[in-house]
């Protein structure tokens, strides 16, 4: 595989004629370079007008490897070739190097240029890029890389430092100004004083040098901008991206360069491009990859426009327990999310999971805004932000699997999009259930991510080591104890009047992100029931749901059958040609109850607002129905008398169909067992209904029902 490098434009604050002189004193020999050895003129030539100076020179280096290594190549030391031409008109110097040693195993190349700065013509940039491409090595192929991307990497940023080591240096004996070269013609008409072309100076280094004007241009371009719109200067990337390796720097810039290239939409920020390069651990193909499918997503889903187009509802203000709060020690801007007091429950079912994520991607948004904000406040490059978490108040009713699905759906979302936006995360007060919720979501969280999690549990986060560590105490919230008002909502129950169907929860004027929900929702009307059909292809496979009745009565039922049914929407008895358009129904009405199907839970009643969730361990393969029916009064004899509240229901329901939403999943048995109390929510404050186990006599496999 063949290694590159390219660096960022380094820049010099001295005019070009000052940096060639300093230049030419690495030559033949440079003790400030102890790998450099020595050099050798192979071939010099000018131009009849002194414009072009071209000078080839084979140098020797002296390379740091093993000793056991060197012996099997037979070689001590590599020589180079290199090639140097100054255009003193242009005011530019390019270097052309290739390696001699090796050269039919191994090929290195390597190209610099020197040339004005294009803001200020007294200021001088330099970038360098490189290539290896190892084709065999005694079979140390690998070893001999290594080695050779280490020392070079090394010699980068000491180049830099040996020019300006050679600049003060002559400032020292006096030389700061070196006239510009001029054609002889117009050299002769002036006055003698002027001296000898560049071209003679840098021949001779020992040559006296002239004070005439300060070296540096009093009026420096602006501290953000670039030396070219296209390139990055190291002091921009030192000031605004934080400190990089020369191979870091170079990933960087070649991933930039390439979509500047290749890509027809607008090119990401450089900090953006730079948080894709840290999660794949500066992998350039991997990080390219992951990058382009984001970069997609955002045209796609016009991610770019979300600060300016979602306003969240009303609803989810007021019980979203999330907000923008100050920022840490570090200058991170500071988000606090109240988990243990919001009702998830109630905002997917209310809201869904859609406006949920648009919701938490305009927080993504909005913390890399405030994070170029704090750039620029503090003086430093601030790129990722802290997140503090409260789980005081989180208990099982957290663990309601369809909740934790979305959430993982959210979080998987966010990784992919959003790496290493997340600088730290605090989690204060973690109760005692915090260990099975990090058991479900850890595992889809990147590992580099997860090493910024900071967990307490109780009051531990009280006192040093806790959150003054890392916060302010006046930044630390009031309700953490400290002194600061803190404007975060402080969430609670959603009311089941406000939960809501698919149907409802469209929104024309957003372009889905997710074209699947968790919920579903159906209509039931009488005489048709609304029917899933679930395969099991193998025993010991247990079927969840979770459904709320939005209107009517109706009544559940769980059936299995051995053969498949064919669905058919119901039509015929719909009050109008949509109206039951999300209703289907499978057994088919020539069916016998006990001979094509049978019934594998008892009938459960749903009144109007009620939340229910069960299970069912399966005991046959086959096909199982879940089924939701209009609840009516049973048929009645003459010597009986319906009950009152079956009559009031069926009046009430008589004219309306019924709505629900519902979720449904399959787990094997053993996955099951280790989320059991995901499902379990009678004891859910969110429900405030009373827990009520209903199992089926008819059922050799465990099930239960909870309101």
């Amino acid at each position: 595989m063949v290694q590159k490098y390219q660096s960022p434009v380094r820049v010099y604050k001295y005019p070009f004629e000052l940096v060639m002189a300093a230049y030419e004193k690495r030559f033949p020999t440079c003790p400030e370079i102890p790998v450099f050895l020595g050099s050798e003129i192979l071939h010099e030539s000018r131009s009849e007008d002194g414009a072009i100076h071209v000078i080839e020179r084979s140098c020797k280096l002296n390379v740091d490897a093993p000793r056991l290594l060197k012996k099997i190549a037979g070689v001590e030391y590599v020589f180079f070739i290199q090639k140097n031409t100054v255009n003193w008109r242009e005011r530019t110097l390019r270097i052309e190097a290739h390696n001699e040693t090796f050269a039919n195993r191994v090929v290195v190349r390597e190209t610099c240029s020197y040339s004005v700065h294009p803001e200020n013509e007294e200021w001088t940039c330099f970038e360098q890029s490189a290539s290896l491409d190892i084709k065999s090595f005694f079979g140390f192929e690998s070893t001999v890389e290594k080695i050779a991307m280490k020392q070079y990497t090394s010699n980068i940023k000491r180049g830099k430092e040996v020019i300006e080591h050679y600049l003060k240096e002559l400032i020292s004996q006096g030389i700061t100004f070196i006239p510009r070269w001029s054609p002889p013609a117009a050299k002769e008409e002036r006055a003698p004083a002027v001296g000898r072309v560049p071209g003679d100076i840098l021949l001779d280094s020992g040559a006296a040098g002239t004070s005439r004007e300060p070296a540096a241009s009093p009026c420096p371009p602006p501290e953000a901008a670039s030396p070219d719109a296209d390139k990055l200067d190291a002091d921009y990337i030192e000031r605004y991206l934080g400190q990089l390796t020369p191979m870091q720097e170079s990933c960087l810039i070649r991933l930039r360069q390439w979509l500047q290239e290749t890509h027809k939409g607008k090119i990401p920020k450089d900090e953006h491009i730079l948080r894709f390069l840290r999660a794949r651990d500066f992998n350039i193909d991997k990080a390219r990859e992951m990058l382009c499918q984001s970069l997609a997503w955002r045209k796609q889903y016009q991610v770019d426009f979300i600060l300016q187009s979602w306003r969240p509802p009303a609803l989810l203000e007021e019980y979203y327990t999330g907000g923008w709060h100050y920022q840490d020690k570090d200058g991170r801007p500071l988000y606090i999310l109240r988990l243990g007091q919001m009702d998830t429950k109630g905002l997917v079912k209310a809201l869904g999971e859609e406006s949920l994520l648009r919701h938490v991607l305009s927080i993504n948004e909005e913390g890399q805004k405030r994070c170029e904000e704090n750039t620029n406040i503090f003086g430093r490059p601030i790129t990722s932000w802290t997140c503090l978490v409260d789980l005081e108040g989180l208990n099982m009713r957290h663990l309601w699997r369809p909740g934790v699905k979305a959430l993982l759906r959210i979080i998987e979302v966010v990784e992919d999009n959003y790496p290493e936006t997340l600088g730290r995360l605090l989690i204060v007060r973690a109760p005692r259930v915090f260990p099975v919720l990090w058991t479900l979501v850890s595992p889809f969280i990147n590992e580099n991510t997860r090493q910024k999690f900071l967990i307490y549990s109780g009051n531990n986060y009280q006192g040093s080591g806790g959150l003054v560590d890392y916060v302010d105490k006046d930044v630390i919230p009031d309700f953490l104890g400290g002194d600061c008002m803190c404007t975060v909502s402080e969430g609670g129950l959603v009311p089941k009047s406000l939960y809501q169907t698919e149907d409802e929860l469209e929104n024309p004027d957003h372009i889905r992100l997710w074209t699947e929900t968790i919920y579903h929702s159906a209509s039931v009307l009488r005489g048709a029931p609304h029917e899933i059909l679930v395969e099991i292809l193998e025993g010991e496979s247990v079927i969840t749901w979770d459904f709320d009745i939005l209107k009517g009565d109706v009544v559940f039922s769980l059936f299995h059958s051995k053969r498949a049914p064919e669905p058919s929407h119901k039509e015929a008895t719909s009050p109008s040609p949509s109206a039951a358009g999300d209703n289907v129904q499978l057994i088919d009405k020539s069916w016998v109850l006990g001979v094509d199907y049978s019934r594998v839970e008892s009938p459960l009643v749903c009144r109007e607002g009620e939340s229910i969730q069960g299970s069912h361990v399966t005991r046959w393969p086959g096909f199982y129905i879940l089924q939701w029916r209009m609840h009516g009064p049973p048929p009645c004899s003459s010597s009986s008398l319906p009950r009152v509240d079956d009559v009031l229901a069926s009046l009430q329901g008589s004219s309306h169909k019924c709505k629900l939403i519902y979720y449904y999943e399959v787990l094997a048995s053993k996955d099951f067992r280790g989320s059991m109390s995901s499902l379990e929510s009678c004891n859910s404050g969110f429900s405030q209904l009373s827990g009520v186990t209903t199992s089926s006599s008819q059922s050799q496999s465990s099930s239960h029902l909870s309101r």
